[in-house]
């Protein structure tokens, strides 16, 4: 993968396949600290501690479509190259927790990626997940919950293609925004 993005997606259809209500995704970056934190975690099926520590290794997958899993064990190599840190803790009937931090300025660090297109993937691939998704960088924070966004928009889906299309707009925005009052974009 060359984006830190299709990381974030892989594991969260990997929530949504747990049954998880709720997925929150959390990214910290931090230009003082020369650090980028990215935290998912869900309420789904979670696994016990054996679970946890196959999950690491690239030839362990629970499909059946292929042999290899290496969604979670690339995300791990990634982080670590970037003198950063993985870690992942679970419990079953709990949800899982997976934190990677990167060195933000590592040359090898992937690009974050395309962090607008990704959510709206994750939201249109199940509606009755709940996203929690909170983007920080230094002291710019930008939240958005598809629960809030359910209720207000009522009996509209929120996979509405309009709905998605300006959910795209908004994230993509707001983002933009956030980069620019930092400096970053």
């Amino acid at each position: 993968m060359r984006e830190l993005s299709l990381h974030i997606l892989d594991i969260a259809q990997n929530s949504i396949v747990a049954k998880a209500d709720e997925i929150r995704i959390a990214i910290v970056e931090d230009y003082r600290e020369d650090h980028l934190a990215i935290c998912i975690k869900d309420d789904g099926v979670g696994m016990d501690q054996e679970t946890v520590r196959k999950v690491i290794d690239p030839f362990y997958t629970t499909r059946t479509t292929r042999k290899v899993g290496l969604g979670i064990p690339m995300f791990k190599q990634a982080a670590e190259q970037c003198e950063g840190s993985f870690s992942i803790t679970s419990s079953p009937g709990v949800g899982t927790d997976i934190v990677a931090k990167f060195q933000l300025s590592h040359i090898d660090r992937m690009p974050l990626g395309n962090m607008s297109d990704t959510l709206i993937t994750i939201i249109n691939s199940n509606a009755n997940v709940d996203l929690l998704y909170t983007h920080q960088i230094d002291d710019e924070k930008f939240t958005l919950c598809t629960r809030d966004i359910k209720k207000t928009l009522g009996e509209l889906p929120i996979t509405n293609l309009d709905v998605l299309i300006w959910l795209r707009e908004y994230i993509k925005e707001n983002l933009e925004e956030m980069h620019k009052k930092v400096g970053k974009l």
